[in-house]
């Protein structure tokens, strides 16, 4: 399964929000077996978002929209999604009934706007705030408050798997330029994708479908690195 994730929000390209919606759900979604091919931030903008919206759902099995829930001016998500899948933004029953029944909300209270959603669309509570989310056709839009959004990603988390994949990391005690051949090889060698992370030292990740395949490349690799030593490793994390 490949997905895209979309993150709305003038805030976050400005700065003045860190994005951390985005890394958690590819986390999330990582540790599932799903494959998270694009992640994207945007404005609040109908038109833009619509734009990417659409593009997206037709390349990958399912697009992740979090940010810009709301009945306020800025809040244009369900109407940017709304015009990607051609359809239009009306109140929804069932959102106004959980918000009423199960969220312990007046109706009276509940700001115009609140409840609409794209027309057909499956709403999704929201049980740490009040906008609801969405899943329309393939495309599931979630708050953009972090709280929100991951208490709402539960109730469609089975939604997304993919093939199980096994990961090692090793920690490696030489630069990371000098390992490119090594690294090359390794690729050659095993059906394992490889990533490298500098830092105070070298961090090579390895990930694999089989875990004996894993186990073979970790193997081979530690047999040819200079590992970091664990009891120096030990001391830097101790004083940290």
């Amino acid at each position: 399964m490949r997905v895209a994730v979309v993150t709305v929000g003038d805030e976050l390209l400005s700065g003045d929000t860190v994005n951390t919606n985005a890394a958690w759900l590819c986390e999330q979604l990582t540790d599932r077996g799903v494959d998270v091919a694009r992640v994207t931030t945007i404005p609040d903008d109908v038109g833009e978002i619509a734009r990417v919206v659409n593009e997206y759902r037709a390349e990958y099995d399912a697009v992740l929209v979090t940010g810009g829930l709301g009945p306020t001016h800025d809040d244009v998500t369900m109407e940017g999604v709304a015009a990607a899948v051609g359809r239009d933004v009306e109140p929804h029953d069932a959102a106004h009934e959980w918000l009423t029944e199960e969220g312990g909300y007046a109706a009276a209270d509940l700001v115009d706007g609140t409840t609409h959603l794209p027309a057909g669309a499956r709403m999704l509570p929201n049980e740490a705030g009040v906008a609801p989310g969405a899943v329309v056709e393939s495309i599931y839009v979630l708050p953009g408050v972090p709280e929100e959004m991951k208490a709402m990603f539960e109730h469609v988390a089975e939604e997304f798997a993919g093939e199980e994949t096994h990961t090692a990391v090793v920690a490696v005690d030489e630069p990371e330029s000098e390992l490119v051949d090594r690294l090359a090889d390794l690729q050659e060698r095993f059906d394992v994708a490889v990533g490298s992370y500098p830092g105070d030292a070298v961090r090579v990740k390895l990930i694999a479908t089989d875990e004996g395949e894993l186990a073979a490349a970790t193997e081979w690799l530690e047999a040819r690195v200079e590992l970091v030593d664990e009891d120096v490793a030990t001391e830097n994390a101790s004083s940290e």
